[in-house]
């Protein structure tokens, strides 16, 4: 799903014009990201959040870990953060409300991170 590797393609990129870009394409206005970790609401906060995680986790690669699975305005996917080509130290699941063809809340959860 398009969508979903662009919403990934936001969490890895690290230039910030480019990074906002993809955000304003991919989010609705007043999406929300929700995980065990955060709660933001708006572009700007998904933003200043995709970049605190690119600080604490720099060089490493957010991917797809399988396909997306999707129905109706659903998609879930696992992703898994890494170096590239290795081993992912952290390793997710989330679920994405689509509206209108944009994000309108992510749901995330992470079932391993470093201890």
């Amino acid at each position: 799903m398009e969508l979903i590797e662009k919403y990934l393609a936001a969490w890895n990129t690290t230039d910030p014009t480019a990074r906002r870009a993809l955000i304003d394409e991919v989010w609705t206005a007043d999406g929300t990201y929700t995980d065990p970790l955060a709660a933001v609401a708006g572009r700007d906060q998904i933003d200043a959040l995709i970049a605190a995680v690119q600080q604490q986790f720099a060089g490493l690669e957010f991917r797809l870990a399988g396909p997306v699975d999707a129905h109706h305005d659903l998609a879930r996917f696992t992703w898994h953060l890494g170096p590239r080509g290795e081993e992912p130290i952290v390793v997710g699941f989330d679920v994405a409300v689509v509206t209108d063809g944009r994000i309108a809340t992510v749901h995330g959860f992470l079932d391993r991170v470093p201890a």
